[in-house]
């Protein structure tokens, strides 16, 4: 499978969002990132349902929809009433993980897990053949920008290894510090989505920049 390009719009510029949301429409990306944050999982506050409904009416691509939050199956219904097409919740917020993830299933959206930094692999053994989706956070969450930790290789190796002993077929995605210097790196490594924020939406031309991440030598 071709890797896949996901921007994170909490990089992006929400005085010009419609802008923002037909610059991704008309690039190659293949999903549109979003962090939902609550402020209480993680030190910050970013948007929610009405934004993601805003998006949903402008565009035809996936709605990869990454919920920092607590209690998170509170709010599934009105994600997917929203248009999330993917959900993906934390494995640190879920204290019946199993059943969040057949909760998200069971209205028809793809269910993903995100770990943080410091949460090893082995945590999930057990979940594996239940989910589509591993989001391996390469940054502390909570806020953009930051600076991708290193450690990340090691992790996305591990999942790729235990993917093939399984036997299982989840997408690895990684969110955070992820740029056109280490994409390539990421993408042989196993990832098979990039989460791409700040180095995008930052750049002179976020286009031509969301096209060398799908399109490296």
């Amino acid at each position: 499978m071709e890797h896949l390009i996901a921007p994170s719009m909490l990089a992006s510029d929400f005085g010009n969002l419609k802008s923002e949301v037909e610059m991704v429409n008309n690039s190659v990306a293949d999903w549109f990132h979003l962090d939902v944050m609550d402020g209480v999982f993680v030190p910050n506050i970013s948007f929610g349902v009405p934004i993601i409904k805003s998006i949903a009416k402008h565009t035809a691509k996936s709605l990869d929809v990454h919920l920092m939050i607590v209690d998170p199956d509170k709010y599934i219904d009105q994600f997917q009433q929203a248009g999330a097409n993917i959900l993906t919740v934390h494995y640190e917020a879920c204290n019946h993980l199993h059943r969040t993830i057949q909760s998200i299933k069971s209205k028809n959206m793809k269910a993903g897990v995100a770990i943080n930094p410091h949460t090893p692999i082995n945590v999930l053994n057990n979940i594996l053949c239940e989910v589509d989706l591993i989001c391996v956070m390469s940054v502390n969450p909570g806020f953009g920008g930051q600076a991708f930790i290193e450690s990340t290789y090691d992790k996305i190796k591990t999942l790729h290894k235990l993917r093939l002993k399984t036997k299982t077929n989840f997408l690895i995605e990684v969110d955070g510090g992820v740029s056109v210097k280490n994409a390539k790196k990421l993408v042989l490594a196993g990832a098979d989505i990039l989460v791409a924020g700040s180095s995008v939406f930052k750049a002179q031309n976020p286009r031509q920049i969301i096209n060398e991440l799908k399109f490296f030598n």
